[in-house]
């Protein structure tokens, strides 16, 4: 079997595709690497197809526009066990990749580039790219995932070809760089990072990339699969401090300092309570989804917490609530019949309503969340997806 892919997305390089062809095949001739050089044609009009066989390379046609259309099926037809990626654009030296063979070698999955380490040169990375997207989206990534890797955005890597097709990427556009560190890291995968330069690329035309576009695809693809950020530690803190809030206003007026705090603040906690619970039962029911579904892994905590999440216990927790509720709507009318069903006085009404009402949504969306939840489990009839 063939060892090595050097794999190169290709849409209208013409430019610049000899160049990134002849150094991939020199290294593999001075190497002594037994591989192949893989064009993915993303539909190129200017004869890059003919560029690329002219030189010996394989060329697979994708007809499915994209970035990541393109990487995806260049390594469903790649015949080497591993591959390297990188763009055609003669920004990324593939006539170095001995680094990333040799972890490969050694057992890593998935090898990235590191450019902020290996070297970026003058006017090879735009100025928002350097010191604001890329930053800001690889910090993301290591906080939010854990991810061991400095230059989420790499375009030169290297991985285990059977490693990355078991992940099932499936995002078309330029996310697909970020989908394959997340999901290799929520996966287990041995994910390593040696460095690798940047050089302006070679080409006169403007870049396919388009900056506040694709980084908020990378963005989104970032919260998506990081349910516990996205739902639950926000939604945690908004109900937990609506609850404190809630719970001092219910027995009047707050005053710090010169400050006080009464029947405004009891609307606005009630609002942080509802919100902060909606939230952490997205939580609960986004990962149900996305593990029965092999988006996201599994994990012990996460099927205790999916057992306790049933039909039973929801009605039971739910019916409770909206038994307080009944009995804080019955406390607002008496307290109404107090005054002759006169008219209302806020300060002593508001209190037993706000309870009511709190009362009321969370009994509602507990109920609510346990068949929603327990519709997401029900097992499915063979071959259905």
């Amino acid at each position: 079997m063939t060892e090595l892919t050097i794999l190169m997305p290709c849409l209208n390089e013409a430019e610049t595709l000899e160049t990134c062809i002849v150094k991939a095949f020199d290294y593999l001739k001075r190497s002594g690497v037994e591989g192949e050089v893989l064009i993915a044609d993303n539909g190129s009009t200017d004869g890059s197809q003919e560029i690329a066989t002219g030189l010996g390379a394989r060329v697979v046609d994708v007809p499915v526009k994209g970035y990541g259309a393109a990487l995806g099926a260049g390594i469903a037809n790649a015949k080497g066990r591993f591959v390297i990626m990188g763009d055609s654009d003669d920004s990324y030296d593939f006539s170095s990749l001995d680094p990333f063979v040799e972890q490969l070698r050694d057992g890593a999955d998935l090898v990235m580039g590191n450019r902020f380490k290996g070297g970026i040169a003058k006017n090879a990375m735009p100025p928002l790219h350097r010191y604001l997207g890329n930053p800001v989206l690889s910090t993301v990534g290591r906080v939010f995932y854990r991810t061991p890797v400095g230059d989420f955005h790499c375009g030169l890597r290297g991985f285990s070809r059977e490693a990355i097709l078991g992940l099932d990427l499936n995002t078309p556009g330029m996310e697909f760089a970020s989908e394959m560190v997340i999901r290799s890291t929520l996966f287990g995968l041995d994910i390593r990072e040696v460095p690798t330069t940047l050089k302006p690329d070679g080409r006169t035309r403007p870049p396919h990339l388009r900056s506040w576009r694709d980084g908020w695809l990378h963005l989104k693809l970032l919260l998506t699969f990081a349910p516990y950020w996205l739902f639950y530690y926000p939604g945690l803190a908004l109900f937990g401090l609506g609850l404190v809030s809630f719970t001092a206003l219910m027995f009047g007026p707050v005053s710090i300092g010169n400050v006080s705090f009464d029947i405004a603040s009891l609307i606005l906690a009630s609002a942080l309570i509802l919100t902060g619970f909606q939230m952490v039962c997205f939580y609960a029911l986004s990962r149900i989804f996305a593990v029965r579904f092999s988006l996201l892994p599994t994990s012990d905590r996460f099927e205790r917490l999916k057992s306790r999440i049933s039909v039973d216990n929801a009605c039971i927790i739910g019916g409770l609530l909206l038994v307080v509720a009944i009995f804080a709507t019955l406390a607002g009318v008496f307290s109404w019949g107090a005054t002759g069903f006169g008219d209302l006085d806020p300060s002593r009404i508001v209190r037993p309503a706000a309870l009511a009402v709190v009362c009321a949504s969370l009994g509602a969306q507990c109920i609510t969340t346990g068949f929603l939840s327990s519709m997401l489990q029900q097992p499915l009839r063979p071959g259905k997806v």
